[in-house]
């Protein structure tokens, strides 16, 4: 009697809660995941397109700009200019995986050993998810979100509450607390919890702004005290706790904005880890239903092609290079901590001293839950990965006609490259690093924000964020680029 799930490929649910239950005994028994229970939806391609455009997200809030991205990929699609993710998975509890409808019962396999046991282990034990996400409470929040700026939108009006949004999006990647574990709230205490912030900031500001003397011309002017009394990173809770006369129920959309762009700051920091660990599992899983003949040769094949086509890696003057894949490089890094423990050479005795150990299943999981991209690479990429993706590094001078090729493949050279792809990943994941200087609250309440590190500013890109952000804060503001004593103000030149 054959053992296979599948003789064709033709997907049905019954076949789907077999292929499920055979990848879950495998992912459990033998790789020892540990998973939030699944929740497999089947999609169809427009309703792809509709959860690209809310960032993959069940529940979104409207806005103009999810609109947008819908139409132009969309257009993409119908055109054959673009595909579509064979799948998305979303950081809950329950894990949701989406299947597309038009994926073979080879493909519904695949998604379901890469989303709903690959990235639900990696969601549930990464560390910096269980310290930054609420895996738990987020379904609610959103439903939350959606229906309080819904009502805002029928209460206030569609324009006022858009653009509010669209200032808010404008800063959210400076809205994030990076050292500062957010603090994890149902929806329930969110609506509880909103009248008793309202009162609250409604006693703060009055209490803030109400130290200002009255300006005149005969007085002199006391001595200000600056505020804030330190530089603060989070530009949107800055905002949203002493803009002057900003209404409570903005505030409270500065609030969302800013609490699911936390929730979504995990995965910008763990991307190449997080795919490259669920390429992983379903290479283990795939393989592993192959050697127990539970999926035919064909399957296999239609496996491998689709897996080959993920973690492809062009080379630097192929036509086709836009950067490191993420897929590539996480999983060539979490294969060679395999190959590290079960057929280690002496290069890697000189590198890593887990080389030679049997359980590499030990060593997996210990990378998966510890690290995030940046010291993921510090710790993990070997020299060997190195020579496989022909990485090697280059010096740009500004002022040369050439580059300078600073990093090959030597022992200093392993060292050096690595470095330097760990500093690239973490400094392309991160946004220019500008933070609240000072508010002067004895004159005329002006802005003033500063850009702490050097990254390239575009001038007009950056009046018209300062634009937004003096729709937010009421009165002027003003950044001083890196290095600058003059600022930019929101005015055109």
């Amino acid at each position: 009697m054959s053992n296979l799930l599948f003789t064709d490929n033709d997907w049905s649910f019954s076949r789907l809660d077999a292929v499920d239950r055979a990848c879950a005994k495998i992912a459990q028994e033998e790789l020892g995941l540990d998973t939030y229970p699944n929740q497999l939806e089947l999609i169809s391609a427009e309703q792809m397109l509709d959860a690209y455009a809310s960032i993959g997200l069940p529940v979104y809030y409207a806005h103009w700009s999810f609109g947008k991205q819908h139409a132009l990929e969309s257009g993409q699609y119908k055109r054959g200019e673009m595909g579509l993710a064979y799948e998305l998975v979303i950081n809950s509890n329950p894990c949701i995986s989406y299947l597309m409808e038009e994926n073979t019962m080879t493909m519904q396999t695949l998604v379901i050993a890469h989303a709903a046991y690959g990235h639900n282990a990696f969601f549930k034990n990464n560390i910096f998810f269980q310290q930054w996400t609420d895996a738990e409470g987020i379904l609610d929040y959103l439903s939350f979100a959606q229906s309080y700026i819904a009502a805002c939108e029928e209460r206030y009006g569609v324009q006022e509450v858009s653009a509010v949004l669209d200032a808010a999006h404008a800063i959210a990647k400076n809205g994030i607390d990076r050292a500062r574990r957010p603090r994890r709230l149902s929806a329930r205490e969110e609506e509880a919890r909103r009248q008793e912030r309202e009162t609250y900031l409604e006693q703060q500001l009055s209490a803030l702004w109400s130290t200002l003397p009255p300006p005149t011309n005969d007085s002199p002017r006391p001595e200000p005290s600056r505020f804030p009394a330190e530089p603060q990173e989070n530009l949107l809770y800055f905002i949203e706790k002493n803009a002057p006369q900003m209404a409570n129920w903005q505030r409270e959309i500065l609030r969302i904005v800013r609490k699911i762009n936390q929730y979504l700051y995990p995965q910008g920091q763990t991307k190449i880890m997080n795919e490259g660990f669920a390429c992983f599992v379903h290479y283990y899983i795939m393989h592993r239903l192959h050697e127990t003949r539970q999926i035919s040769d064909g399957s296999l094949l239609e496996f491998y092609a689709s897996h080959t086509a993920v973690v492809f890696q062009p080379d630097y003057d192929d036509p086709r290079y836009n950067g490191i894949n993420p897929y590539a490089l996480g999983f060539a890094v979490f294969r060679d901590i395999q190959r590290i423990c079960l057929q280690p050479t002496d290069e890697d005795r000189r590198f890593f001293p887990f080389a030679g150990d049997p359980d590499w299943k030990k060593q997996i999981l210990f990378a998966m839950r510890e690290f995030r991209d940046e010291s993921f690479l510090l710790q993990y990429l070997s020299p060997k990965v190195i020579r496989d993706l022909h990485l090697f590094a280059l010096h740009s001078d500004p002022d040369a006609d050439v580059y300078r090729v600073s990093a090959i493949h030597d022992d200093a050279g392993y060292r050096a490259i690595r470095d330097h792809l760990a500093q690239q990943v973490a400094e392309s994941s991160r946004p220019p690093n500008i933070v609240v200087d000072r508010v002067d609250r004895w004159g005329d309440r002006h802005l003033d924000l500063r850009q702490l590190d050097n990254a390239a500013l575009l001038e007009g890109e950056t009046r018209s964020t300062l634009r937004m952000i003096r729709r937010l804060w009421g009165y002027d503001v003003f950044l001083y680029p890196h290095d600058a004593d003059t600022p930019w103000s929101a005015q055109d030149h």
